[in-house]
């Protein structure tokens, strides 16, 4: 199909109003030249807001939105179970991390690992995130994305790949996450948006016009079984969501995992003002990944009524955008772009981040500050040619494209769940424990895979996690005990919260208790 004038006016007025605001927001200042905690770290004066919004906008992009939608299509609301116990998890995080990687004042999360143990341990993460974040997450957003350009567009999927990888490219380069926090915040309102009305379309015309509630109560009479949230062993889904896994195994380890150690998103509240300025974000972020399935769960399970046979399940999003009239699906196609390269824009940095702080300087450690920044954009081009060169050949086979990220990522979240939780809180924790569990959390996953397949990937991370616990808990146990040459400050670390932080974990966990007692 070819848009209609008025939805490319939209989408061609987003584009060049973003890239024009993230230009603004990054300018040099008179004859101030960006240094790298500028580049990398907005100067760490980012204010609470565009820490909520830039963490969400981070989060949710291709993968998210057409990823779990064609998860919801297939399994149902099930799979909101990754948002909803995320926003527990920020809750977590925002009182038990961040106080500590604040107070030591870090770039990046192998620079903690390296000070925490070891230079090797630093490089060993760095160099596995590096290939995560280029071959994994850049990879999915790219394909993904372009597969909804193409669906609603007609564009090529190749185009659009390049066409995508250059906005985001020059959205993100110069600015660096100045560039990207300080918009995130335009991202986010258009991303909630268009998830909204596309939801209450779909479920509008689901009802004949009898409204969003009709429509939602049609959906769960026609489809129950699209409504489980905790799924018994006989659904045909339970190896993707096995049960009660998702509250008490090893979903907690992947979301620890994800948004307590991984660098693209913790990056921005490593820039915060100050802790309770970080904490306030992190409160905010939790809110909105409470309202996310509606946004990007939902519309995948109203497709199951409106196109109940689409070829691949990660058409049903942009199946459903195909489907708005003109200046709507402007707008939406707008919001998904938003995502996308909102999202690409986080990853590039944190690549830029990673590479520049923790491979390059160490090499390079008399480098001037402007040099970093220089490297820091190369390396963010050179990641986003390879994405988009790779995109097609990782991606183009899988039918669920969130699944496959979530089950190649908890190979290696274990061990880094392990490394990090025994490094800020058991101080008889070694170097040679830390690694030990990091090669294992590898090989065992491996191992289970291909021994076990029948075994639900949770499950196996829940398994893998406590057998890399273990592993560095009696290595490190094993070693004469030394007094610890820590370079990291892991004592007197003021974990207390504000009213307002200790009153909304209070609402985060009511909601989700409602949430589960209402579709268990």
């Amino acid at each position: 199909m070819t848009l209609p004038a008025l939805d490319i006016a939209i989408i061609a007025v987003y584009a060049i109003s973003i890239f024009a605001l993230a230009q603004w927001v990054s300018r040099e200042k008179g004859s101030h030249k960006k240094d790298a905690q500028d580049y990398f770290l907005a100067g760490r004066t980012l204010p609470w807001w565009a820490i909520g919004t830039s963490l969400i906008a981070a989060n949710i992009s291709a993968e998210q939105i057409i990823g779990m939608s064609g998860s919801g299509y297939v399994i149902g609301l099930g799979i909101a179970s990754y948002e909803w116990m995320a926003a527990l998890t920020l809750i977590i995080v925002g009182k038990y991390f961040l106080p500590i990687f604040l107070k030591n004042g870090i770039y990046t999360m192998p620079e903690f690992l390296e000070r925490r143990y070891s230079p090797s341990v630093r490089t060993v993460l760095a160099i596995f995130w590096l290939g995560v974040y280029v071959f994994i997450n850049l990879t999915a957003i790219l394909w993904l994305g372009a597969t909804a350009v193409h669906t609603v567009t007609g564009l090529g999927v190749e185009t659009a790949l390049i066409a995508l990888g250059l906005f985001a490219g020059a959205y993100a380069l110069y600015g660096g996450l100045k560039a990207v926090a300080l918009t995130d915040i335009v991202q986010v309102t258009l991303l909630v948006l268009g998830g909204l009305i596309i939801s209450y379309i779909a479920l509008n015309k689901i009802s004949d016009g009898a409204g969003v509630l009709a429509g939602f109560h049609a959906l769960t009479l026609q489809f129950p079984e699209k409504f489980e949230m905790i799924l018994p062993s006989s659904n045909p889904n339970y190896k993707a969501l096995p049960g009660l896994s998702v509250l008490l195994g090893g979903l907690w380890v992947m979301n620890i995992s994800y948004w307590g150690f991984n660098q693209y998103i913790i990056q921005r509240a490593l820039a915060a003002k100050n802790i309770r300025e970080a904490q306030k974000g992190i409160v905010l972020a939790a809110f909105l990944k409470l309202l996310m399935p509606v946004i990007i769960v939902l519309p995948g399970i109203a497709a199951v009524a409106l196109a109940p046979n689409l070829a691949r399940p990660d058409e049903a999003y942009p199946h459903l955008m195909a489907m708005l009239p003109s200046g709507l699906l402007g707008l939406v196609f707008a919001a998904l772009i938003a995502a996308i390269v909102a999202s690409m824009g986080s990853k590039i940095n944190s690549i830029a981040t990673i590479f520049t702080m923790d491979v390059y300087k160490p090499m390079r450690p008399l480098s001037s500050q402007q040099h970093l920044v220089l490297v820091g954009r190369l390396t963010a081009a050179v990641a986003l040619i390879v994405a988009i060169l790779m995109a097609r050949a990782l991606l183009g086979s899988f039918d669920q494209a969130f699944q496959y990220i979530q089950e190649f990522t908890a190979f290696f979240t274990p061990g880094i769940c392990v490394i990090f939780l025994l490094g800020m809180f058991w101080e008889r924790c070694t170097t040679a424990g830390a690694l030990s569990a990091a090669i294992a959390s590898v090989l065992l996953s491996g191992i289970l895979y291909y021994a076990w397949p029948s075994l639900p990937f949770m499950d196996r991370t829940g398994i893998v996690f406590l057998a890399c616990l273990a592993i560095a808990v009696v290595l490190s146990l094993l070693q004469p005990r030394r007094v610890p040459l820590l370079k990291v400050e892991l004592k007197g670390i003021d974990y207390s919260t504000s009213t307002g932080f200790n009153v909304a974990a209070l609402i985060v966990t009511a909601i989700l208790i409602a949430i589960y007692a209402t579709w268990w």
